[in-house]
């Protein structure tokens, strides 16, 4: 059975501060590829494409985790919930918005050999 975690991370930056908070969030890669159980921590900036028109927030978090327990470690550390408290809770961080999502890659009742 797979216990790897998929997460995507969303972030809607204030007017104006779509560069400081990628700056913020590169900040952070470092850091967590050195965490155990991180197979992959990129953040990304959303760029225009003719073949790929769709709605998206500007800046994503893509990342894979080996497990829930790896996941649910690097959202405890310290680091990750002080970005939280200064950029997406107070009233004077950069982010107007975060949407953080995690998803299985197994089928609904996978009948995985255990």
């Amino acid at each position: 059975m797979s216990s790897k975690i998929y997460c995507i991370a969303n972030f809607k930056p204030k007017p104006g501060k779509e560069k400081d908070v990628f700056k913020s969030l590169q900040v952070l890669e470092a850091n967590t590829r050195r965490e155990d159980g991180c197979l992959q921590y990129t953040v990304t900036r959303h760029i225009d494409h003719p073949n790929a028109k769709g709605a998206s927030y500007p800046i994503v978090f893509h990342e894979i985790w080996a497990s829930r327990g790896a996941f649910e470690a690097h959202c405890n550390r310290q680091e990750i919930k002080q970005f939280f408290a200064d950029q997406v809770e107070a009233e004077d961080g950069n982010i107007d918005h975060a949407n953080v999502c995690v998803y299985t890659d197994e089928p609904h009742n996978f009948d995985a050999p255990r």
